[in-house]
């Protein structure tokens, strides 16, 4: 058994630089081979989070693997969290990913998510309350940039594949890779989400995959309704023609910067024009635009940079981030779209 990519994913990862995100298994390890077979080049990016007694056994089969292949195997080793695992490791495991990118020049992040993957984020979205936008999920093709301003791709390949054609192309063709034992546990929600909707998936991922190529292009006329006018490292101006995306533009700047926003904070988004979103991010609201970057508190910074700030009518909760980076507010134009873009 083979699995195809679609074309316009080959074309993009065929002009670039790429790394792959590799665990050692199902899903990373076909997507290595599948790539080998395409003649695509690509590094690996592993962490090791020393949680289980293979982890040193799935790091040893990543650097075998990629020696074989003549690849780099970059490795990355994770603290331990008293709390909160999911979350820190997956801000952990992008902050690798990114410092990479920015050392060795990746232009192409590729993931090796899956159908399962979205059908299991779109019902964990569904029970928390999400609209279109969220419920579409994951994209096969995502602008990011990185805390530094470095601007690179994530492309995530089989997301119309479904976990077990993965696992039938592995086995049809003798290749070794690892189970990670910790994803049967019930301790993660997200793993029981997974006992009853894999065989789901399995039944019925081709009407699946079909309904999130729908949800994608009703995702695609909602973003219509906003673009992003300015962009200077992780400080975002959005120009909207309806109120009713405020949160869905705030919910796509903010998971490019690698934080998802709660179902509380997107009520807050529709409710006030001026918030701190996860103790982390400015988010104000203003005439038709919304401003965008991190929160910096008790920063002194000179009268006149204030007085340039309210002139170019930059709200106060944003003024920090740009002294800290040295941006000028008069560089700052709302009525032209600059190429600094994501």
């Amino acid at each position: 058994m083979s699995i195809e990519i679609p074309s316009h994913i080959i074309a993009r990862v065929c002009d670039g630089k790429n790394l792959l995100a590799f665990s050692g298994g199902v899903d990373s390890t076909a997507l290595f081979h599948i790539f080998q077979n395409y003649g695509i080049d690509f590094d690996i990016a592993l962490v090791n989070y020393g949680l289980r007694s293979q982890a040193k056994e799935e790091e040893d089969f990543a650097k075998g693997l990629a020696k074989k292949y003549n690849k780099k195997a970059h490795i990355s080793y994770a603290p331990k969290w008293d709390r909160d695992f999911e979350a820190n490791a997956r801000e952990f495991r992008y902050s690798f990913f990114e410092k990479l990118i920015e050392k060795d020049g990746y232009t192409n992040l590729i993931t090796a998510h899956q159908l399962n993957d979205q059908v299991e984020w779109m019902m964990m979205r569904l029970i928390r309350g999400a609209g279109v936008s969220e419920l579409a999920g994951m994209k096969e093709i995502s602008n990011r940039v990185t805390a530094n301003g470095t601007k690179y791709t994530l492309i995530r390949p089989l997301l119309s594949v479904s976990k077990e054609e993965i696992e039938k192309f592995l086995i049809d063709n003798n290749l070794q890779y690892f189970i990670d034992k910790s994803n049967e546990s019930d301790r993660y929600e997200r793993n029981r989400f997974r006992k009853i909707l894999n065989p789901i998936v399995n039944r019925y991922s081709k009407g699946i995959s079909r309904s999130f190529e729908y949800l994608n292009y009703d995702r695609d006329i909602i973003k219509s309704l906003y673009r992003i006018v300015y962009k200077k490292k992780q400080f975002f101006i959005i120009e909207y023609d309806s109120v009713s995306v405020i949160d869905r533009a705030c919910d796509e700047v903010l998971k490019s910067m690698g934080y998802l926003i709660s179902g509380n904070e997107r009520i807050c988004l529709r409710e006030q024009n001026s918030i701190v979103v996860g103790r982390k991010w400015a988010v104000e609201i203003r005439d038709r635009y919304i401003y965008i970057a991190p929160y910096i508190k008790n920063l002194k910074m000179p009268k006149d940079f204030k007085e340039k700030c309210r002139t170019a009518k930059i709200p106060p909760k944003c003024r920090a981030y740009l002294y800290s980076i040295g941006i000028e507010p008069k560089d700052i134009l709302l009525n032209q779209t600059i190429s600094d873009k994501m």
